[in-house]
């Protein structure tokens, strides 16, 4: 199932909002992370970067064919040779991996789905014990260029809300302004 009001803008625009590599180390996800899996991963913006810094596999998953084989002919170019990339549609389908066997999860701009407790619950099921979520989503504000309309646009503290009782841990120190239009929190699956 398609994520609702989940159209993407123009690449060149998208990846003017990020600078993947600085997010993902924001995250700490630059030190002692495996394997990472990609709820989402569009046009691949974050796929490579966490490439870079995985000493695993990056399990970059989407629904849309053409983002999938977008991200394989960039890995292709690239010379990477750690992503997997997959059509999945992991919101009716789960993701297809084995329960506590991933070290990181990154749910970036998908938290206005139907399910987003569902979606997180998936994320929960899948990481190891002390694994990581990072969430990225747009800013709950109107005046943002893009983003899903305000009505489904998820608040930081609904997706705190909605961690918590996915099972995950959350520290406010673990709250990230991600200029210009994101906001970033990181979530932590208990060890027991």
């Amino acid at each position: 199932m398609k994520v609702r009001d989940s159209g993407m803008p123009e690449e060149e625009m998208w990846s003017d909002f990020f600078d993947p590599e600085k997010i993902l180390r924001t995250f700490g996800l630059d030190r002692g992370v495996k394997d990472i899996v990609e709820f989402g991963c569009g046009y691949g913006t974050f796929t490579l970067a966490a490439a870079k810094l995985a000493a695993g596999t990056v399990h970059a998953l989407d629904i849309e064919p053409e983002m999938v084989e977008t991200v394989r002919e960039k890995c292709r170019q690239a010379g990477v040779d750690n992503v997997h990339a997959v059509v999945r549609d992991f919101v009716a389908e789960g993701t297809g991996l084995q329960h506590d066997s991933i070290d990181a999860a990154l749910l970036f701009n998908i938290l206005h789905n139907e399910e987003p407790l569902a979606l997180m619950t998936k994320a929960f099921h899948i990481l190891k014990p002390g694994g990581r979520l990072a969430v990225i989503h747009w800013n709950y504000d109107p005046a943002t260029p893009r983003g899903p309309a305000m009505e489904i646009r998820p608040r930081p503290e609904q997706c705190i809300a909605w961690g918590r009782m996915a099972g995950f841990t959350f520290d406010e120190r673990e709250r990230f302004d991600l200029p210009p239009y994101h906001y970033g929190l990181l979530f932590r699956k208990p060890f027991s």
